[in-house]
């Protein structure tokens, strides 16, 4: 290990140089995953630098921006600490942390964070220094090692202001993403566990919210509701602004307002989850307000919502390519929408083959989940990459391929080899709509990866998924795709509004692990209406 000698302001304190370690059994495994990372890295030297988030004030203000660490320097240090810096030096296996100087004025107002002592007993690193010493740290690593600094981006190159000493080729700011973005998708069992914690977390919450939603006659008093429990159980942050939409409000994909009454609406989206340890949760339930099916149109809509997903899910194992279970889910809406005519005047093929669903199901079927709730891969976070010309949508498959989609049994569909896919742009999807996993060129799933799947179906009058316009300037005012929607039909289904249903699943070994275990369908009717206690549990296959 390097010895740094401590300034002298620092009483000799700011060096600790009598911890080291690959892991620590309830510890954040930092140290593994900076192994991990420099594998991927695939060099023998070189020194690695992140700069944790520093704490800031809000504009016009004296009251602190909320803090929120940068997600890649937890990733390397499991550190939740403002104004912290991580080395690591690949060549010597060194992580070294980096604490701001601890002011003891400042002490009396807002409490102090780690000293280096106390930091080498919390986080798998090796050694733990006051920051005011990695000015000196950086440039005597510079003059002595003839390898690469890997920073992840040029911004972050002027913390510390003495990386301009190195040449601008000793400075590498393309391979740490990369290599970190493979490493975040594929979580190691400790991940898991803080994943799963958020998760059950969350999914206690959403069953408070049935268990008092018939007292409830505003969006605020279930968004109060689900944050109260979250907090009693010390998750306080969100992994996203939730969102509880009411009537027509719930089509809206990220409606946040939350302050609406619920007047005669049938439905509520609710889409919340909190975050542990920086891990994030994400569920998603459509809820009858009443506690029963408004309408028998309404219970069409969700079961088929609910096939999509459970299809999909059940088709979730190593070596799957998550596109399909896109076009999976979109072969299930077609079957469904024809069989409750609103698709009508054509063959599953031909409905196929314009992409009319899309105006039903317009979105992407789910991403990875981990750090971030939209958590980042090694591949292109859009599913049609972001220099691709979008082409009218046309033919993907074969006619015999077609035709076997529209007759096998939705329980086999996932089964159907969808490999001969030419372009995922032929279906008409664009960046904006499709998340990762869903990338044509992208691998396949792996153990240790945690997705979402979210199917959805909206058609409501008032506002959707792509608002009333787009519905009239792209589908209905458009003879290749009117000619398929039954508008009288349509019109019939407009106030069930928007209906999705989303849950977050491991890539297990051999299969999968459904993590989140909030109550929906006839389960979350039941707990509404006090009929029945919530039981709590997970799939496993």
């Amino acid at each position: 290990m390097r010895n740094i000698a401590p300034s002298a302001s620092d009483n000799g304190e700011s060096l600790v140089v009598d911890f080291h370690t690959s892991s620590v059994l309830g510890k954040y495994p930092a140290k593994q995953h900076a192994l991990r990372v420099v594998e991927q890295l695939d060099v023998k030297e070189g020194l690695i630098y992140l700069p944790g988030a520093v704490k800031a004030l809000l504009e016009d203000s004296d009251m602190p921006v909320p803090f929120r660490q940068r997600r890649y320097f937890f990733y390397l240090s499991g550190v939740n600490e403002a104004d912290c810096h991580l080395t690591y030096d690949i060549q010597q296996d060194e992580l070294i942390l980096w604490l701001p100087p601890i002011d003891p004025v400042r002490v009396v107002w807002v409490g102090r964070g780690s000293t280096v002592e106390e930091a080498c007993d919390k986080y798998d690193i090796d050694e733990s220094h006051y920051s005011r010493d990695l000015s000196k740290y950086i440039e005597e690593w510079i003059k002595s090692n003839p390898g690469k600094m890997y920073l992840l981006h040029a911004s972050q190159s002027a913390r510390p202001s003495n990386v301009h000493l190195l040449d601008k080729k000793r400075v590498d700011f393309g391979k740490l993403p990369r290599a970190m973005d493979y490493c975040r998708a594929r979580k190691d069992p400790h991940e898991v566990g803080l994943i799963r914690k958020a998760c059950n977390i969350s999914s206690a919450a959403h069953t408070a919210v049935l268990r008092n939603l018939l007292h409830y006659t505003n969006e605020a008093q279930v968004e109060a509701c689900f944050l109260e429990h979250c907090v009693a159980e010390d998750a306080k942050n969100q992994a996203y602004e939730i969102i509880a939409g009411s009537g027509s409000n719930g089509a809206i994909l990220h409606y946040v307002k939350n302050d609406e009454d619920f007047g005669d609406s049938q439905f509520m989206v609710l889409d919340a989850g909190c975050e542990w340890d920086c891990y994030a949760s994400d569920i998603t339930r459509t809820i009858p307000l009443s506690g029963r099916w408004p309408s028998e149109e309404a219970k069409q809509i969700y079961d088929l919502v609910q096939t999509m997903q459970s299809s999909c899910i059940t088709a979730l194992r190593p070596g799957r390519r998550f596109l399909d279970l896109y076009f999976v889910a979109h072969s299930i809406a077609i079957r469904g929408l024809l069989k409750l005519g609103i698709l009508h005047n054509g063959t599953f093929a031909e409905i196929w083959k314009t992409g009319t669903s899309r105006a039903f199901f317009p979105h992407g079927l789910g991403h990875h989940m981990g750090l971030e709730v939209h958590d980042v891969s090694e591949r292109p976070i859009t599913a049609a990459r972001q220099n691709a010309e979008m082409a009218v949508p046309r033919p993907s498959f074969s006619g015999a391929k077609l035709e076997r989609m529209s007759t096998t049994s939705d329980a086999d569909l996932a089964e159907i080899d969808m490999d001969d896919l030419t372009k995922i742009e032929q279906f008409g999807l664009t960046p904006e709509l499709c998340l990762a996993p869903c990338d044509s060129e992208s691998n396949v799933l792996e153990e240790g990866m945690v997705v979402t799947v979210e199917p959805g179906i909206a058609n409501t009058k008032r506002r959707s998924y792509f608002n009333r316009f787009a519905l009239e300037q792209l589908y209905l005012s458009n003879p290749s795709h009117s000619r398929y929607i039954d508008r009288e039909m349509l019109e019939r289904y407009m106030p069930v509004g928007g209906v999705r249903i989303e849950d977050d699943v491991l890539i297990t070994r051999d299969h999968f692990e459904v993590l989140t275990t909030a109550p929906k369908g006839e389960q979350a009717l039941k707990i509404i209406r006090g009929e029945k206690p919530c039981r709590e549990g997970v799939t496993l296959r």
